[in-house]
């Protein structure tokens, strides 16, 4: 399985950031999985594709041709697409992945994952959408879920759709056994 993660561009400001995004992709490489992200070379992005790459494991980047000029492009992956614009870096990546995960990031972390969710409860794909709930980061984030549920903006069965492990082999062992609800306008 090829999965799609979005994280940061930088590390945080706790080290159990970037001990979870190596831990991650480690975990990764060791169930035979391969890693499709954004590109980049810095932050948890970079963490997450060199423990890939130290495990033997296939890492496919996609990044725009701006941020590749800025030198934040990653070296040695397997292969490395330059798209025009941030729109053609995530169509492709949706592409190629057959699963979505988001590690801790900010606003273009949520853009991603929130945007594979959406598509996913549109019935634009079947793929599992998942959060690595590090430390608590995502704890608000689901809290919210429940509100937009309890709101009547999502059903509840979207809200449950969206996989939340703290331990990566669970998370992976998740995404394996998705099933997926059936889509929004069915």
């Amino acid at each position: 399985m090829k999965i799609a993660v979005f994280c940061g561009s930088s590390s945080g400001n706790r080290p159990c950031f970037s001990e979870a995004a190596e831990h991650f992709g480690k975990t990764m490489t060791r169930l035979g999985h391969d890693l499709v992200f954004g590109g980049g070379k810095v932050g948890l992005m970079g963490c997450v594709a060199d423990a890939v790459l130290a495990g033997g494991g296939k890492v496919y980047g996609v990044i725009p041709e701006s941020l590749r000029d800025r030198e934040l492009a990653h070296t040695g992956l397997t292969r490395l697409d330059v798209v025009s614009s941030m729109h053609e870096r995530k169509a492709l990546m949706a592409e190629q992945a057959d699963a979505f995960v988001a590690l801790p990031g900010g606003p273009g972390t949520m853009d991603e994952i929130f945007e594979a969710w959406t598509w996913a409860q549109l019935g634009y794909h079947d793929k599992p959408c998942a959060l690595l709930n590090v430390n608590g980061y995502y704890d608000q984030l689901i809290a919210f879920f429940k509100t937009m549920a309890g709101s009547g903006f999502l059903k509840a069965e979207y809200a449950d759709m969206v996989i939340v492990e703290e331990n990566p082999e669970a998370l992976i062992a998740a995404l394996n056994a998705y099933q997926p609800p059936g889509h929004k306008w069915q």
